[in-house]
């Protein structure tokens, strides 16, 4: 593995510099490439910040030093480097190394994440924490600057820079998050990369000063207090040195003798400071350089020319909701970040002034969806899961309390695998269930799919949730869609009733069939309303059955499974026995492995309810 037998040698960092950087960083990255193609993972991002990290490595000691990395994308440099080089085939594995920073794998990893725009205000707390402790140690938060766009992030740095907290950001920025960034930080950040001349002038102003030693450094803190000079003096002040915090940019992030006196001097500042970096997205991987949205997030065993073949619910939703604005013109989508991702690419083309990518800011994208509803527009949030968790006060507050018309088309519902317990999705109907005027729905097949999507942008005149998962479409061609109205899907008596929600009607149906063949009479029943739910129609299914069952994509503390059952009438709830996700974070893995592991198996499912029919 060349130079990666030496990474446990802390001066081996140090004697690092711009000459014989470049067959370390391209070892290291024809290691990211052999390893990541194969686990799948987050490739081009790392590819850019080799450097970078490198030069951190050699100035900082870690893990005596602290770093936070923003959502951890770019954390698999920084993991092989902290010795975990010879565990990198079991990459997001089961059982195997996290495709994101955890506490709990080393401690190098100084605090969990896998959401946005959280690195700040996570690295400010340490650090104050840090003091109150009497420790001497750096706080790196590591953040991109499409992460900083983030509504979080800006609270972060406004609280950093009112204080004297020492606390060092190093900003990443290679002009993406997934796609391409959007706002107005971005254009500012844009701005300050067309020019040096603010960062040149201060320079200057400070060199002039402190060449008159005492008096003249005394004058160059007031002018730096104050600021007016410098301000005068450029066009462009960067927005964190108004916000308190120094500035120091922009630097090379592929030049690691530069980012070695960046970081040298930024430990030597006291209080906040940002330090500005610019950095290549896919860096040393031509294909990754070409493409770094489709090499942002690659699956096990990539090969480039099968991307996006497979059928799946978000390439149907995306050439649906294309479909359905050309003859709706009161239509508007909104994502957070995440136009391919939620194959949104055709619709953002075909209608750009009715498509809203408002950056990684899923608050702000909930209240905006509020205030499109609020005047006849209809406004589609397309968004993940686990990133929809982040607005919920806005969905409570801003959009079901006023009853807005607003449709969430959840993506990645479920579990969504080797992304981890920070990605998967299996609290969305615990989370929506419980809030007034919502419209919960999970289809099963593509048919349903459309055809709910027709209910909750034609019909419903509530807020509306259609929650569907990461994986291929089931285009079975099952009956149509009503609202609230359960689906018989087949019966042979009323032993057992199997409520299934969404994407476990599959594996409902194999326990439908197991059952039948051990001669237990019971009938498969498809959930496609999970509210509001027919209460008359569940009861008269609980009235005939011994034992009811619901399995679902979802955690079972408050997930469809408990709605039903508090739904019914009150004799009716003893008989019921939940499938689903225990009341605990699920860990990262394959989705067949996960249901396995859980219990959500035709055998396990079969057994339990033996059980329960003996008692």
């Amino acid at each position: 593995m060349g130079f990666l037998i030496n990474i446990n040698d802390k001066e081996f960092f140090k004697k690092l510099n711009n000459e014989n950087v470049r067959p370390i960083a391209d070892e290291i990255r024809r290691f990211l490439v052999d390893n990541v193609i194969k686990s799948g993972g987050h490739l081009a991002s790392n590819l850019g910040v080799v450097e970078l990290t490198l030069a951190m490595y050699k100035v900082f000691d870690f893990p005596k030093d602290k770093i936070v990395f923003d959502v951890g994308h770019q954390s698999y440099v920084h993991k092989i480097l902290s010795g975990r080089a010879d565990n990198f085939s079991t990459l997001r594995k089961h059982d195997g190394l996290s495709g994101f920073p955890k506490r709990s794998e080393s401690p190098y990893d100084s605090f969990n994440t896998g959401h946005s725009s959280t690195s700040l205000s996570a690295a400010l707390g340490i650090a104050k924490a840090r003091d109150l402790n009497g420790d001497d140690y750096n706080v790196i938060a590591f953040i991109g600057d499409g992460a900083l766009g983030g509504g979080m992030a800006f609270e972060a740095l406004n609280d950093s820079g009112a204080g004297e907290t020492k606390l060092i950001i190093v900003l990443n920025d290679n002009e993406m998050s997934i796609n391409k960034n959007v706002g107005g930080l971005s254009s500012h950040l844009s701005m300050l990369r067309l020019s040096k001349k603010y960062i040149n002038v201060k320079d200057k102003v400070n060199r002039f000063f402190n060449k008159f030693g005492k008096p003249g450094q005394t004058i160059s803190k007031f002018v730096k207090k104050m600021k007016r000079a410098i301000k005068f003096a450029t066009i462009n002040t960067p927005v964190f040195e108004e916000l308190g915090l120094t500035y120091i940019g922009l630097i090379d992030g592929h030049n690691i003798d530069d980012l070695t006196v960046a970081f040298e001097k930024a430990k030597s500042t006291d209080g906040p400071v940002l330090i500005h970096v610019v950095t290549k997205k896919g860096c040393g991987y031509e294909p990754a350089e070409r493409n770094p949205d489709i090499y942002h997030g690659i699956p096990p065993h990539f090969n480039p020319e099968n991307v996006n073949n497979n059928i799946t619910y978000t390439s149907v939703f995306g050439d649906y909701i294309t479909r359905k604005a050309e003859s709706n013109k009161k239509i508007s989508v909104i994502t957070a970040a995440m136009t391919s991702g939620c194959g949104l690419n055709l619709f953002a083309s075909k209608f750009p002034d009715r498509f809203f990518d408002v950056g990684i800011a899923e608050e702000h994208a909930v209240t905006l969806a509020a205030g499109l509803a609020c005047e006849n527009i209809i406004p589609v949030f397309s968004v993940y899961s686990t990133f929809l968790q982040r607005g919920y006060d806005q969905i409570l507050h801003d959009v079901c309390i006023q009853n807005l018309h607003v449709v969430f088309s959840i993506d990645r519902a479920g579990v969504v695998g080797e992304d981890g317990e920070t990605h998967q999705g299996l609290f969305d109907l615990s989370y929506l269930t419980h809030i007034p005027n919502m419209t919960v729905l999970a289809p099963a097949t593509q048919k349903e799919f459309e055809q709910m999507m027709d209910y909750a942008i034609d019909k419903c005149e509530g807020p509306v949730a259609v929650r569907f998962p990461k994986a291929k479409i089931n285009n079975t061609n099952n009956s149509d869609f009503e609202i609230s109205k359960i689906e018989t899907i087949n019966s042979t008596g009323n032993n057992v009733v199997i409520f299934s929600v969404g994407r476990m009607l599959d594996l409902a149906n194999e326990v439908f069939e197991k059952l039948n063949a051990e001669n237990i009479s019971s009938t498969l029943c498809n959930v496609r309303t999970i509210k509001p739910v027919n209460t008359d129609e569940l009861n008269n299914y609980l009235s005939k059955c011994t034992l009811a069952v619901t399995i679902e994509d979802n955690v079972i503390s408050g997930g469809a499974g408990q709605y039903l059952c508090n739904t019914a009438n009150r004799e009716h709830r003893s008989k019921f026995i939940h499938f689903g996700f225990p009341d605990s974070f699920v860990e990262h893995g394959s989705q067949i492995e996960l249901m396995k592991k859980y219990g959500l198996s035709a055998e396990n499912i079969i057994s339990n309810i033996k059980k329960e029919l003996m008692n």
